[in-house]
């Protein structure tokens, strides 16, 4: 009998695209490794800091969050912290692998997901917005919808806000921002992640702190089939009475 070799299992780069890094993962290595980004980063200079990586490490699939707007797989508009060159930008001929790319924030909230209804909260540069719904996941773009005094949500809890205002400050608008957000959209539970969650000391009562390291798993998962994730709680089913009970009630319906 002759034993077929066993398939190699893909392996997945993973680049988690920020305004003040870039971060790069594999499928099997436990580690990131980050190179700073910025407001004069465009593609083709990341790619560029990312050679020396690209040309050792052997992948074939690439899951790419980055922070701005996605449709279809496709860059649609050059983000607010980062360079430009962005939009229409052929991933896939420049690292020569399969790409799937998604928003930064979805990304992570993928990689966050334990079931049912949730919302994710990016604190970062910026603000980032996500809903995974039973499973299927929801890209938003919330940060920049009017909030008060002329200025959006972002302004209030991005990391501009967090050195104008100071962390109490911050905090209280970040506090009130989940709440109003939570009203309006009905999630189960939220998750609040970014780099600049470690400043929070309070959350509100239907929040979990989330973790940078879940934008990897979130990007692993994009790759996955089918995700597997801890199913929303349902209702428990009345206590059964036994086949006598259940005899009985048929036989007092045949009579009337």
């Amino acid at each position: 009998m002759v034993r077929r070799p066993r398939r190699r299992a893909p392996r997945t780069m993973v680049l988690d695209i920020g305004g003040s890094h870039v971060k790069v993962a594999f499928s099997d290595a436990p580690h990131e490794v980050k190179i700073p980004s910025g407001v004069a980063l465009t593609p083709a200079k990341m790619l560029r800091k990312l050679d020396r990586i690209l040309r050792r490490e052997r992948f074939d699939r690439v899951a790419i969050g980055y922070p701005g707007v996605i449709v279809r797989n496709r860059i649609v508009k050059d983000p607010p912290n980062l360079g430009t060159g962005w939009v229409g930008f052929d991933f896939e001929r420049a690292l020569g692998r399969p790409v799937r790319i998604v928003n930064d924030a979805a990304m992570q909230a993928l990689g966050s997901y334990h079931g049912g209804r949730m919302l994710f909260l990016g604190l970062g540069t910026g603000l980032g917005t996500a809903m995974v719904l039973d499973g299927t996941l929801a890209p938003m773009e919330l940060a920049h919808l009017p909030f008060k005094k002329g200025r959006t949500y972002e302004a209030f809890v991005g990391e501009a806000a967090l050195v104008r205002l100071g962390r109490k400050k911050w905090e209280r608008e970040v506090l009130t921002v989940a709440k109003l957000l939570s009203d309006a959209l009905e999630p189960e539970y939220i998750v609040l992640g970014g780099g600049n969650v470690r400043r929070l000391r309070a959350f509100p009562p239907n929040a979990v702190r989330g973790n940078n390291q879940n934008a990897v798993t979130g990007g692993l998962r994009l790759w996955e089939p089918s995700t597997p994730t801890v199913p929303a709680p349902v209702p428990a089913p009345p206590p059964s009475r036994g086949r006598g009970a259940t005899r009985r009630k048929l036989r007092r319906r045949r009579a009337i």
